[in-house]
């Protein structure tokens, strides 16, 4: 691979992370064994978004082994959208790469987007994660893998739309304009990316490929689970309804709700015999049903809590 040169380290990555301190540690060393961008990583910064400040220990037991500045930030606010914002707001590189705490990265991971990048001058470019669930999950190993992981075109190109955050590189002084382009409003339910990646496709964004940069997604148990699963597929769904709800945007709103009954009455048909024959497949038609009801539930009250203050007590009844 062909890294383009910079005449000085243009790009920090931003690892949020909230009570894993053994994933978080496997994130952090897959960045420390990153290849071929010796002079282009300006700094990693890990934003601990757990009101007890958990991740210091690790972040501080690791600091002399990363290649360079290791910054340690505590936002006792939970909040994805809050912790992707106060990261942004730590360093001044401009180019800003995600990585989740449970994702581990291929050593050529940061170089392949770097090279994606260059190659589609795309302002937001993504890449492929491999999904990896714990023993145990049964008949549901294969749609939970799939659902973790993420599939994109075998070759490095523009594409037409967006992916989540992470795993990607954002240009910064088009991708996330202003100090802080998270909206903070997603801080317990997520989907704070697809606002960001919509309101960049209205102005002319062009998101793009990059078909080297493999990460593997770690999912803990209490996530590889059938029900965790179509719980998020439901809010995966309810995106493109609030997005264009955000927007005032009524009659995209009433299609996206005619689109998601017509799904939900499809694929829930098609699940029942599934159901009935215990075929596996059965996890995939339920999987486009729950996308198709959030796309026609998609109103306050109905959203889904994975992150924030939920998710910080749900680890709290785990502890005890």
């Amino acid at each position: 691979m062909t890294l383009p040169r910079s005449s000085a380290s243009d790009v920090a990555v931003i690892v949020p992370t909230l009570r894993r301190p053994d994933s978080l540690e496997r994130a952090l060393r897959s960045l420390f064994g990153q290849t071929g961008v010796a002079d282009r990583l300006r700094e990693i910064v890990v934003v601990d978004n757990d009101p007890a400040a958990s991740s210091r220990e690790t972040v501080d037991r690791l600091r002399h082994l990363s290649p360079a500045p290791l910054i340690w930030l505590h936002v006792p606010r939970p909040g994805v959208a809050t912790a992707r914002n106060e990261g942004l707001a730590a360093t001044a590189a401009p180019l800003i790469a995600f990585l989740d705490d449970d994702e581990a990265a291929s050593p050529g991971w940061l170089a392949a987007l770097l090279t994606g990048q260059a190659a589609t001058g795309a302002d937001a470019v993504f890449g492929p994660i491999r999904g990896r669930v714990p023993e145990g999950t049964g008949w549901t190993t294969a749609y939970l893998e799939r659902f973790f992981g993420r599939e994109g075109p075998e070759q490095t190109q523009i594409i037409d739309h967006p992916y989540g955050c992470g795993n990607a590189l954002l240009v910064r002084a088009v991708a996330l304009p202003g100090a802080a382009p998270f909206n903070t409003s997603a801080d317990q339910s997520g989907g704070e990316d697809d606002a960001l990646f919509a309101a960049l496709a209205a102005r002319g964004g062009r998101f793009g490929w990059a078909a080297d940069a493999w990460v593997d997604e770690f999912a803990p148990p209490h996530r590889s689970t059938l029900r965790y699963a179509l719980t998020r597929a439901f809010a995966y769904g309810q995106g493109p309804s609030q997005t264009a709800a955000a927007a005032r945007n009524w009659p995209a709103v009433a299609r996206w709700m005619v689109i998601g009954a017509a799904q939900t009455a499809v694929w829930t048909l098609a699940a029942l015999p599934l159901i009935l024959i215990r075929d596996p497949r059965r996890a995939e038609m339920l999987d486009r049903a729950a996308r198709g009801l959030g796309k026609l539930c998609w109103m306050k009250g109905f959203e889904p809590h994975f992150y924030g203050a939920r998710e910080v007590a749900r680890l709290e009844r785990q502890k005890a």
